[in-house]
């Protein structure tokens, strides 16, 4: 049986992330807020339990599983071949809506999907998740709906759609809105936009004018 906590109530925001993050350490599934959507979130290391949330949501290992950490020092142990330029937009736009594609590094032994070596991470923009992240690591996260549904702006949505496939759900309220993150592709010589989401070229080639937008 599922069980739902109320995050903006102190005591059940404070047993909701307890048991969230015993959830997580031993490969079970939770939702929690972030600041776009509700995601649907597992261990990263864990094989099995990423395997579990595409389960979840319907979802093959052709689209790989982003993965969300709660600070930008985490990156050191992640990522390699980290440029100048992908730091520079880690110090501007993190935490917030901007998804790097980067390359992980060799020795991580993680199952996400078909990702050829690379990795998209994001430091989100929200308390709750930024606690459990902390708390707990990186975590393997995708949008809370079943594959075909819209994503998920409140708990009841997504608790809807996935039921007792998640053992927590942290119900921080509406989020602020369902605008995507903006990805953007650090493995090469220059940053390239690969969806425009929250950030648009604009506003990223402030800080690295070379970014340049796929086709």
């Amino acid at each position: 049986m599922a069980r739902r906590y109320d995050c903006n109530e102190s005591t059940d925001r404070a047993t909701g992330l307890r048991e969230a993050a015993s959830a997580v350490r031993r490969g079970e599934l939770v939702v929690l807020p972030t600041d776009t959507v509700y995601g649907i979130g597992a261990d990263a290391f864990g094989s099995e339990a990423v395997g579990d949330l595409l389960a979840a949501k319907g979802q093959g290992r052709n689209t790989p599983t982003p993965v969300l950490i709660g600070s930008p020092n985490t990156l050191h142990g992640l990522v390699t071949d980290f440029s100048e330029q992908a730091w520079e937009l880690v110090d501007a736009f993190w935490p917030g809506a901007l998804t790097l594609v980067a390359r992980h590094q060799p020795s991580l032994q993680w199952n996400l999907g078909d990702s050829r070596g690379t990795v998209a991470i994001r430091m989100p923009l929200h308390p709750v998740a930024i606690e459990l992240l902390t708390e707990v690591g990186p975590m393997a996260v995708s949008s809370a709906n079943l594959t075909g549904h819209p994503a998920p702006e409140d708990c009841d949505a997504a608790q809807q759609m996935l039921g007792d496939s998640v053992s927590v759900y942290l119900d921080g309220g509406p989020t602020p809105g369902i605008v995507p993150s903006s990805i953007v592709d650090v493995t090469g010589r220059v940053p390239v936009l690969l969806r425009e989401g929250a950030l648009s070229p604009e506003e990223l080639r402030k800080v690295v004018p070379d970014l340049e937008v796929a086709s």
